[in-house]
């Protein structure tokens, strides 16, 4: 029989042999190090001394001593491929990181000093505005950024002061600006509001809109005080493109009755990328600068622009589309430039590799990945619906004008030599929940349980709530990018498989042993935020606008 335990406090335990040497001794734990050092782990900081974690320590150390204990402590950080929660890359070829560790030294501010550089940051906006259907006659301008979340901000600030321009003109009020957006929005599109003080009219999402903004109700919420539309080509929830051809319909028949000019900017973070290569493009309709009413678009190089992290893009359909007033000349280290940013020193190694990428994969190669990537995502997608366990929230694999999954029974769709233009258009996302069925047959499990026991083997998952008015509804979502190759996704459907029998076999309560451990110190100082099991206790409820989507 087994005997009673007490919890043991591991802190407790490496504070009491520290302060007691003998206690450390006859636990053959060696505190008093050698003074010579033949390696990292010989340095005082292998068992005497913990690294500073909050000031910063009188005496410097070794690099290869700090470099070894900085690196055993980010072996705790899950593997970037496995991050099947995010839509951001992780994978470069050889010769493009070779380029970027070339080039990290390099600042975007600094353009006299680097013309080089700048010069391939023109051609990339170049490519990118002849990629979303720049108009003859029109001369489309650009920038880099560090992220969708900037270039969104800098679409939003400048739809809002054309708005007031005109405003002003005809000797109007500006003082109640408004932004539509849908509740599917990724929360940079809300802070954009938010900081400048633009009233968000975030509009519900549902089944019967395919959970992305309803155009609908974009023809009741719209006025003479709205700026713009934000429009999401590919939301972060199931990767559904949203109507932007409906959409700018819509705003044509309202300004024709009312004489008011309403503009949209699409938020094409992922979709940017991807809408201009596959078969599918966005479905059949128009959503670039093909529309008129389509006054800029931004998009994420590091999303399926396949750079790593830290370069957006957002492209106006022409120089009028932008305040002059908002357009800086800066004089620094001897040259003139103009910029619109909100930021200043910024990385310019990720501007090489996206000219890298472009030049290097062409539209063909570009093609090619874009459509394997919708390849794995409708394997993955039939896949966990054949087994009768799951049912898929997105709708890639779907037959084209086919959104609902009619049962296990039903044939699959496929054909030969198919490509995405057979099926549903949007993200290669995976987004899906238990089948009525296996709620019914399994009432007293969990679906974060399978997130949870997948994280113990490595992936990163999420299960999380579809947008308020849906947010019964919790969804595990999957995003396919470039470097899931398909033996990677063999071994994650017989992975989810095999923690979904491990469930239904199990006491329920077994599973808790997998749950994730306690926050961090530094993670409990630094984050007023809450874990899955405390949301309930956020001071903002989901259903008060948007909530962070994974992304």
């Amino acid at each position: 029989m087994a005997g009673l335990a007490r919890h043991v406090d591991p802190d407790e335990i490496i504070k009491t042999l520290h302060d007691h040497p003998d206690a450390a001794r006859k636990q053959h734990i060696h505190t008093h190090g050698s003074i010579t050092q033949s390696t990292p782990y010989s340095s005082r900081y292998a068992t005497q001394t913990e690294l500073s974690k909050f000031r910063i320590p009188q005496d410097g150390a070794p690099a290869d001593a700090v470099h070894a204990m900085l690196k055993d402590e980010l072996d705790l950080d899950g593997k970037p491929n496995l991050n099947l929660a995010s839509f951001v890359g992780t994978y470069m070829e050889r010769e493009a990181d070779a380029l970027m560790m070339e080039n990290i030294s390099k600042n975007m501010s600094d353009a006299d000093e680097y013309p080089a550089m700048m010069d391939m940051h023109a051609r990339c906006v170049s490519i990118i505005a002849h990629l979303w259907g720049v108009q003859k006659g029109e001369r489309a301008i650009g920038t880099a950024t560090t992220g969708s979340s900037e270039a969104i901000h800098l679409g939003g600030l400048a739809m809002k002061r054309r708005w007031q321009e005109k405003r002003q003109a005809a000797g109007k009020d500006t003082s109640k600006p408004n932004i539509i957006m849908g509740a599917n929005a990724q929360v940079a599109l809300e802070k954009f509001a938010r900081y400048f003080e633009v009233e968000s009219r975030i509009l519900p999402v549902s089944k019967k809109s395919n959970y992305r903004l309803d155009p609908e109700l974009v023809k009741e919420n719209i006025d003479e005080n709205t700026i713009g539309i934000f429009v999401i080509l590919g939301s972060t929830y199931t990767g559904h493109y949203e109507p932007v051809e409906e959409i700018s319909k819509i705003l044509d028949e309202y300004e024709k009755k009312t004489g008011v000019d309403i503009p949209i900017h699409v938020d094409a973070a992922s979709g940017g990328f991807i809408a201009p290569f596959t078969h599918a493009k966005a479905g059949g309709p128009k959503w670039n600068f093909e529309l008129p009413r389509v006054k800029s678009i931004n998009t994420s190089g590091h999303k399926f622009g396949l750079v790593y992290a830290g370069v957006g893009w957002i492209i106006w359909r022409d120089e009028a589309m932008l305040p002059k007033h908002l357009v800086f000349e800066l004089h620094y280290l001897g040259g003139t430039e103009e910029s619109y940013t909100l930021n200043f020193s910024r990385p310019g190694a990720q501007i090489i590799c996206q000219y890298f990428n472009l030049i290097h994969l062409g539209f063909n190669g570009f093609r090619n990945i874009m459509e394997n990537c919708m390849i794995n995502a409708r394997l993955l997608s039939k896949a966990l619906e054949a087994s009768g366990w799951y049912v898929c929230v997105s709708d890639i694999h779907r037959k084209k004008d086919e959104h609902e999954f009619k049962g296990v029974e039903h044939p699959v769709f496929s054909k030969d030599d198919e490509t995405s233009a057979d099926y549903n258009a949007g993200l290669p996302v995976v987004a899906f929940r238990f089948s009525d069925a296996f709620k019914k047959d399994y009432p007293a499990l969990k679906q974060q349980s399978v997130s949870t026991l997948l994280r113990a083997k490595q992936y990163i998952i999420p299960n999380y709530p579809l947008p308020p008015t849906e947010d019964a509804t919790e969804i595990l979502r999957v995003v396919v990018r470039e470097s899931m190759s398909l033996d990677l996704l063999d071994r994650l459907v017989s992975d989810i498989f095999a923690v979904t029998q491990t469930m239904m076999e199990c006491d329920p309560v077994d599973l808790q042993a997998f749950a994730p451990g306690n926050a961090s110190v530094e993670k409990n100082h630094s984050s007023s935020g809450h874990n899955v099991e405390n949301k309930h206790k956020a001071k903002r409820p989901m259903k008060h606008g948007i909530h962070r989507s994974v992304c």
